[in-house]
Formats: C-alpha cells, structure tokens, sequence
C-alpha cells in the first residue's frame, strides 16, 4: 500500500486540491487496503475448499466454518494493520507539493 500511495501521489494531490479532506483520502486507502486483503483471504479460502476436495479422495479432510470466518477476519485485522500508516502518510500528504511530483 506504501508503494500505491508513493504510485498516486499526483492523483491524491489532484483530489485533495479539488475538496477532499485528508481523512477522506486516508478512508479511501484503507477501505482499499481491506478490500484488498478479504480478497486475498477468499481466494485463499477458495483454494483451500479445493484443496480439500482433491484431498477427501485419500484422507477425510473438511473446513470449519469457524476456521474460515477466523481466516476472514484475519484478512480484515491484516488490511486494517498493514494499511493504516500508508492511509494516514496519503492523508498527510499537501496538495501543491503532491501535484508538482514527478
């Protein structure tokens, strides 16, 4: 997420200039960062359930649904941890010098 927000720093610049407060922008990063991490955990829990399918032909093996949803919320507790100094460092960020970055 720190490399999204170096990536975008003309973009948060751009809408910052425009009206955007720094806590919108910081809400923006770490709704995309949590987004982007439950993500990781459904496909993660996608490939395990397959997993397991392939598995049952040799050995019993089945999911819990407690593990998954501890699995999710995990992914949930990861995006809000490893996204919230990249949310708050995008929210920071001054418009003028943020729109003049190359």
């Amino acid at each position: 997420m720190l490399v999204s927000v170096t990536e975008r720093t003309r973009e948060i610049g751009l809408i910052k200039a425009l009206g955007a407060t720094g806590k919108d922008i910081a809400l923006q990063f770490l709704a995309e960062s949590i987004f982007i991490s439950i993500t990781g955990g459904v496909i993660g829990l996608i490939a395990a359930w397959l997993a397991t399918l392939i598995a049952k032909n040799w050995i019993p093996a089945e999911i819990p649904m407690w593990a998954a949803l501890v699995s999710l919320g995990f992914s949930f507790f990861v995006g809000i941890g490893f996204g919230t100094y990249p949310a708050i460092k995008a929210g920071k960020k001054d418009p003028i010098v943020a729109l003049r970055y190359e």
